[in-house]
């Protein structure tokens, strides 16, 4: 089973975003057994708090529900627990080496980079771009499904 954690900075946009956008895919793939996918932070910002709604919304127009989805941060442990910790842009994969500081496994990868336009996954807490942010997702969780 390849177990999949998607990190962004709260946990409330981004990274379950990405989480539900893969189950969905894995779900419609038949592959549910194959994948085991959550979502984390590396900041402490938004512990506790539910997907943010402008979020949720995007994410139910196509579809997709995330029920239940509240924030959390990064631990250490995880690095064990999952084969790929997968960062939103490079300002994550910089503060998740706070939590994780080695990487020897090179489980530790931005979404992007499993696609044909590395770099960051577009931030909508600042551009309130949604659509922007639900195209980099889905082109980054189709690549790493088609990949594994």
């Amino acid at each position: 089973m390849k177990k999949i954690l998607f990190v962004c900075h709260g946990n409330i946009c981004r990274s379950p975003m990405a989480e539900f956008i893969m189950k969905d895919l894995v779900a419609k793939a038949g592959r549910e057994d194959e994948f085991y996918i959550e979502s984390a932070a590396t900041s402490t910002e938004e512990i506790g708090n539910g997907v943010y709604p402008p979020a949720r919304r995007k994410l139910a127009e196509h579809g997709i529900g995330c029920a239940g989805k509240t924030a959390r941060q990064v631990r250490r442990s995880d690095y064990e627990r999952f084969d790929l910790i997968i960062c939103m842009d490079h300002y994550n994969l910089r503060n998740i080496k706070h939590i994780i500081p080695d990487d020897p496994k090179g489980k530790i990868n931005l979404l992007m980079d499993y696609t044909m336009r590395p770099g960051d996954v577009a931030d909508p807490w600042y551009t309130d771009n949604f659509d922007a942010t639900w195209r980099d997702c889905l082109e980054g969780c189709t690549a790493i499904l088609d990949r594994f």
